[in-house]
């Protein structure tokens, strides 16, 4: 009976873990592939482990590998002869949606005129937010239902970088700064456990076809488990359970918001073609056990980071030798990158938070330390427009401080990490793949930026009369 039950099991994650399944929930979501004919090129195109084409037609020419001589003898035929170039080189790479640009993709299945007119009434349109780091640009494709499109895309920014650099801050200077400590604790515990198990499970992408790339930003990473489904879940139940009892509000409300972010984040990822069913259905459950450890234990961490005897030696050490170890588990790609963020986000805020507490500024809510709990939230007649005012004035500002700092950083850390390791300047996307310019990128811009979140832009905020 056990046996069944087991061999049940894994027919079903067999089963949510076909492609098929994702291409039919596009498919009724109005998305429709414009795949290329298959040819001969395209059978013999290379894939990495982890799902990325090799042959990129965008990648910079270089003398020391023989992809990129290859490359540059493409290039070489493309511009000779155009029309040559459109039917036998670089083929695109189907297994993953990895796609040429636009001038050298194939014609659509269809290839008629009349279906042609019928996909430019629709929308022809490229997938989301190119990979600057591996130049794949992904396959066209059409989207019929305009909605679901931006909705699934507002959900899946939900799991983005931008979204994190307003949303942290916004708790941080507006909300309250206990819980926005905590919930950067824990996206970046999520972070960092899912980035590594997906290295150790090693699972390529859906394929394409039959999956339509919405988004290929992370089309070079693994996807066992879907770390946007565990972020997505994560970070709403856990500012649902952080608040609730400190805050005045319904519990139904509370609980509701947390279902419909997590929801929407976890499908969007099924939209954009970057996880299966098992994948996202993974990151969702792996995400609950990961809080179900870490909730209580939340409290005590950030004590400790705000007045632990050698908090400022612990902090560093203990988020770079995490980054280091999770930097170990397999070859580049842009989940290191995304590991190190977190792990440095983590680390500048918990150093802000520290020297805060030491030097007596930016004191917690004064009646949450008295225990004159729940906190009630502003009434309505109470919002108004100075309120309002100050907030919006704290987030443009602050924001626009956190930008420019890491436009600052990024432009002085890259060619000081690459004369550090010898990497050469001239190629920041091949630089950026040495480990060691990587880690000291990202914990030196996104540390920095973190730090002034907590400590240095609230001091700003009291000199231009904002607190």
């Amino acid at each position: 009976m056990a046996t069944d039950l087991i061999k049940g099991f894994f027919r079903l994650c067999l089963n949510l873990q076909e492609p098929h399944h994702v291409a039919r929930f596009q498919k009724l979501c109005g998305v429709r592939g414009t795949f290329p004919r298959k040819s001969a090129k395209t059978e013999e195109s290379e894939v990495e482990p982890n799902g990325a084409c090799v042959k990129q037609c965008t990648r910079e020419n270089t003398d020391d590998e023989g992809v990129d001589q290859k490359n540059s003898v493409l290039r070489q035929r493309k511009h000779s002869s155009l029309e040559t170039s459109k039917q036998e080189e670089c083929s695109n790479g189907l297994l993953n949606g990895a796609a040429m640009p636009e001038e050298e993709t194939g014609q659509p299945e269809s290839g008629s005129k009349a279906d042609n007119e019928r996909d430019e009434s629709k929308g022809v349109v490229k997938p989301l937010r190119k990979n600057s780091l591996t130049g794949d640009v992904g396959q066209e494709f059409i989207i019929e239902n305009k909605f679901l499109f931006y909705l699934f895309t507002f959900g899946t920014e939900l799991g983005n970088e931008m979204f994190f650099i307003v949303f942290f801050p916004f708790l941080m200077w507006n909300v309250d700064a206990y819980v926005s400590r905590q919930i950067i604790v824990v996206w970046m515990l999520v972070l960092l456990i899912g980035q590594s198990t997906k290295d150790l499970i090693r699972w390529t992408r859906p394929a394409s076809p039959p999956v339509v790339k919405v988004e290929v930003f992370y089309n070079s990473e693994y996807s066992m488990p879907s770390t946007h489904a565990m972020t997505g879940t994560a970070l709403p139940f856990s500012l649902f359970m952080l608040t609730y009892g400190r805050w005045q509000y319904p519990f139904l409300f509370g609980l509701s918001i947390a279902v419909l972010w997590s929801v929407l984040v976890c499908v969007s990822r099924i939209y954009m073609g970057m996880h299966s069913v098992l994948e996202v259905i993974t990151g969702f459950l792996y995400s609950v056990l990961i809080l179900a450890v870490f909730q209580p234990l939340l409290d005590s961490i950030d004590q400790y980071y705000l007045d632990g005897a050698h908090a400022w030696l612990a902090i560093p050490l203990l988020h770079v030798g995490l980054g280091l170890a999770a930097f170990s588990l397999d070859t580049w790609s842009t989940s290191r990158g995304d590991t190190a963020q977190a792990l440095s986000t983590g680390a500048g805020a918990a150093l802000g938070a520290h020297l805060n507490h030491q030097l007596g500024l930016q004191p917690d809510d004064p009646a949450a330390a008295l225990g004159l709990l729940p906190l009630a939230m502003p009434a309505a007649g109470l919002l108004d427009a100075a309120l309002l005012g100050r907030t919006l004035a704290r987030m443009l500002v602050g924001v626009a401080v956190l930008l420019a700092t890491r436009a600052a950083m990024k432009t002085v850390t890259i060619p000081l990490a690459c004369g550090v390791f010898g990497v050469p300047v001239g190629d920041v996307r091949r630089a950026r793949q040495h480990s060691g310019v990587e880690l000291t990128y990202r914990y030196l811009v996104y540390g920095t930026v973190a730090f002034n979140c907590v400590a240095l832009v609230p001091l700003l905020f009291g000199y231009l009369g904002l607190s």
